[in-house]
This record gives C-alpha cells, structure tokens and sequence, in this order.
C-alpha cells in the first residue's frame, strides 16, 4: 500500500513532474527546493485522523521548514519520529503489480486432466531533539500571528502558528528570514479565513545527514481530532512547477475510502500484457494511467483496497509486507478501534494548478473485488465489483502458453501456474511499479502491450499486422553442365502436360512436311 500524500516538490530546472506536497516549503537562504520522495500515510478512525509523512528532500538545508496547514493546535505529545523503512513496506503493499504465469501441461497424467483450479507464479523484482539556541526567533504574539505551541522533536524544532490574515503569516515568516514561495498569500488565504492552524518544522542541519545529497530526514507522525476527513493540497500548488502526482494511502480498521468533490475511476485491471512490458512495468503503467485521467479528467482513481485479514494481506504478495507493528507506527496505538484485519485504500490524482480547485475530501465506500486470479465460466473477472470485503488490486500479468507436446485425447487448457521450465524459477516474485512519477513518459506504446480492449476507458488495443504477401521463390540457378537447361516441368508458366501438347504438334507438323 503506498501512502497517502505522496508530496514531491520540484522546483529545478527542466523538472515537469512532481508529486504533491500538502504544504509547502520555505528557506532563509531562498535556494530552489524540490523534494524527491514524500510519503504520507493517512489512518482515520470516527474523527481521529494519523498523518504519518516522509521527506526524501534535497536542496539546501540552512534554515529549511515546511509548513503545513492542520486544523487544531498540536501538543508535544500529538507528534513523533519514525522509522524510514516503514514507508518502503506502505508503497510496497499498494502498488500497482505484475505477475508472470505459465500454462500447465495440459496432459499431466496423459489422458486429459479434470482439474480446473487456476493457481498462480509470480515472476522477479524490477526495478530511504534539537537543543540549544536554534530556533525560529520571536515567541509569543506576533502582530497577526500567534505561536500557539512551541516543541523539539528528533531533528525538528516544530511551532504551531495561528493568523489572523494571509498576508501577516506571510509577513511572520518574512521577518524571521523565509523565503516563501511566490503566489503562496492567496493559498494561505482560504486556510487562515478557515480556522486553521499552521504546523511549521524546522531542521537542524548539524543533525541531518546528506546520502547522495538527498537529506535523510526522519519522518513525522502527528494525530488531531477532527469531523472533517480532509487533505490539504491546494498550499502545495506554491511550489508546483507543472504536474504533480498525489497518492493517498488511507489505513482504516474495516473501511475503503473515496473523495467526494472529484470524480472517481477504477484503474483497468487483470490486462494480460507482452512480455516486454516486463522490463519496462513503470512506463507501462504510467502510459495506462495517464490514459485514464485523459478519459476522466481531474478524476482521482482508485489502485488499491484490500482487506488484510491475518496472514492473507496481499494475493500476489509483494516482497515487502507491512507487519501488525507497522500498523501501530502509522498510528494504531493512538486510534480506539482494533486494526488487526485492517483495509488499506490507494488513491491516485495526477493534475497541474488548475485542475486542483479544493482540498481532497474523503468518505467511506462501499467495498469492492478485481484485480485477481479468479475465474469463471464468463473468464477471469475484470473491473470493480460490489462485494461484501474489498479485495481490489491493480494487477497485470504476462502468460506463456504451452508450448510442448499435447498426446491426450481431452487436454485441459489454461491451467496457470508456476514456471514449467527449472531454469525459470529465478523469475519467480512480484515486480511492482514504484516511483511512477518519474517514469519516463510519452513514449511507450501502450496500444501495442495489451492482448485486450481497455473497454473501462474505451482504448482499443493495437490491430494485428497484416501478414506479409507471398512471394514465389526464386528458380534455383542450373547445376555444371546443364548448360542453361532446365527440365520442362521447370518453365514458369507452363504444366508438364502443356508442354507434352505441343510436342506432339510439333511431331504431326514433321509428317505432313
């Protein structure tokens, strides 16, 4: 499952794409800033909200924050440290999948085979307290500006501010050295008039080590009560340079989730695919994606929805799982209902600065199933369907039909599992596509990869090529001695029989002669 804002702000030269942040950065030494990697997870239980996000930012670290809109005033208490890999296991868990099958012998014990179970074989991996005197300056009442909360966690000096007005925040961060974003007051603007508090982290730079020049930050989880179940996104636009890719994984003890101010769309599912698309599975799914949104425009679609009930979390499952323990980081120690057999829902938003008019608004939704290998007398299902726990997946699969010796009267056809050739078994696994957002796109071929319709989006997949016209061979040169002759039976254009016709003429004219 991956997680929940995914944020990703890319502000450097040529970077079109990037995923949304649900606030936005700010800097004292007004260097451009991206972040390549940030992960949020979202757990909701009555009007308890855990947000859990992970900061894979690289740029200067002098006097870095974020700034993000929440809606009460946070305690020391309501916010902590993570552990990084735990975000690995949540995109692990919902990212979209491929899976490799194999068709069985049809003639197993040599006189066709009655079993009718379909069971699959996966197939390999493709292809991160402050002390003394830093701080953020004045304390207290501030003009239009109130710091309501002021608290060290980990590497992060965090102050809770309120405004009264857009542009005296503005002003605040200002005076205490930000350089905001521009175009960032009228983003601030709807929050400050809404009521909203802002969290603002500060990092440390002596406390944060560079690896590969990104910053290995640690990640924060804060928890508020709230009767609205919302993301805040539109503050993130500030630092959009083009689009921005938003994954929202929500974790809720016996629930799937759906916004309610965009439309929503299932991602096609169970696509049997070309065995190419096995080296390229994340340009594959981000042309199938983008085709999506171009038929749903603004829509924000659905990946995942799985019921993780005891050890039957995932079907295929991925290498990396998320644990009981993990769950209780995101945030189950601090929410009242028992997420043993959670659900975890995955949502997906691609857009640019006009496409995003509000903040994303969540509910619950009625489960549903896809995405797996089941089948039945109409064939293997596709789409989503209502049912009674949801168990939907964005799943696709490369098959290799039997190729060897069918000797028995009845064969049993399409019986899918595991690889049938001993020097196949290394590809056994599950490739996920991960980091979507930076595939390469505009340039895979999607029509041709598919061995189907995408009726859900009304793409059509490629036709089949025209075979080539024959071609009469060639006549084979004379052997030595010959001397140029062929036989009668040779000569383009002439049957033996033809030719015997005219030899008998030939012999009637010499009588007459």
């Amino acid at each position: 499952m991956n997680k929940l804002c995914l944020a990703m702000v890319t502000l450097i030269a040529g970077a079109h794409t990037a995923h949304a942040f649900c606030g936005f950065y700010v800097s004292g030494s007004g260097g451009k800033m991206f972040n390549d990697a940030t992960q949020v997870v979202l757990m909701r239980d009555g009007t308890r909200t855990v947000l859990s996000m992970q900061n894979d930012y690289k740029g200067p670290l002098e006097d870095f924050a974020m700034v993000i809109p929440v809606p009460v005033v946070l305690k020391k208490a309501d916010v902590k440290t993570l552990p990084k890999d735990v975000f690995d296991r949540v995109e692990s868990m919902g990212s979209p999948r491929l899976v490799e099958y194999w068709e069985q012998d049809p003639c197993p014990y040599g006189s066709g085979f009655d079993d009718t179970n379909i069971y699959g074989g996966l197939l390999g991996n493709e292809a991160g307290e402050i002390q003394g005197s830093f701080g953020f300056g004045r304390y207290g009442t501030i003009g239009s500006v109130k710091v309501e909360a002021k608290f060290d966690v980990g590497e992060y000096n965090i102050m809770i501010l309120s405004a009264k007005e857009a542009a005296g925040l503005q002003t605040w961060l200002t005076e205490n050295k930000y350089k905001i974003p521009d175009g960032a007051e009228p983003l601030l603007r709807p929050y400050v008039e809404g009521g909203s508090k802002f969290f603002v982290a500060k990092v440390d730079p002596k406390k944060v080590k560079l690896v590969d020049g990104h910053a290995a930050l640690s990640p924060l989880r804060f928890h508020y009560d709230s009767e609205e179940f919302s993301l805040p996104i539109r503050l993130g636009m500030a630092n959009s340079s083009g689009k921005q890719d938003l994954i929202v994984n929500i974790l809720s003890p016996d629930k799937r989730y759906e916004v309610t101010n965009y439309k929503n769309v299932f991602i096609p599912t169970n696509v049997d695919v070309k065995p190419a698309v096995k080296k390229r599975f994340a340009e594959f799914y981000a042309a199938l994606f983008d085709q999506t949104v171009a038929a749903n425009p603004r829509a924000v679609v659905t990946e995942y929805a799985w019921t993780a009930k005891g050890s039957q979390k995932c079907d295929p499952c991925p290498d990396l799982q998320l644990s009981s323990a993990d769950v209780e980081l995101l945030g189950g120690e601090v929410v009242k209902e028992d997420m043993t057999n959670f659900v975890m829902t995955r949502l997906h938003a691609r857009y640019g600065k006009q496409d995003i008019k509000d903040d994303l608004r969540f509910t619950e939704a009625k489960p549903v199933t896809g995405g797996r290998e089941q089948w039945s007398r109409k064939g293997i299902e596709y789409g989503a369907v209502d049912a009674k726990e949801s168990f939907f997946q964005a799943r696709y699969a490369i098959r290799h039909w039997w190729s060897g010796p069918i000797k028995c009267k009845h064969p049993q056809r399409g019986v899918w599992g595991g690889p049938t050739d001993p020097g196949s078994l290394d590809d056994m696994g599950t490739i996920s596509a991960t980091k979507i957002a930076f595939a390469p796109r505009g340039k895979f071929q999607l029509a041709t990869s598919i061995n189907r319709d995408l009726w859900e989006i009304g793409f059509k997949k490629a036709p089949k090529a025209a075979p080539a016209p024959r071609v009469a061979p060639a006549p084979k040169p004379a052997k030595p001695g010959q001397g140029g002759r062929m036989r009668p039976s040779k000569i383009i254009g002439f049957s033996s029989t033809g030719l015997l016709l005219v030899a008998l003429v030939l012999r009637r004219r010499k009588r007459h002669a």
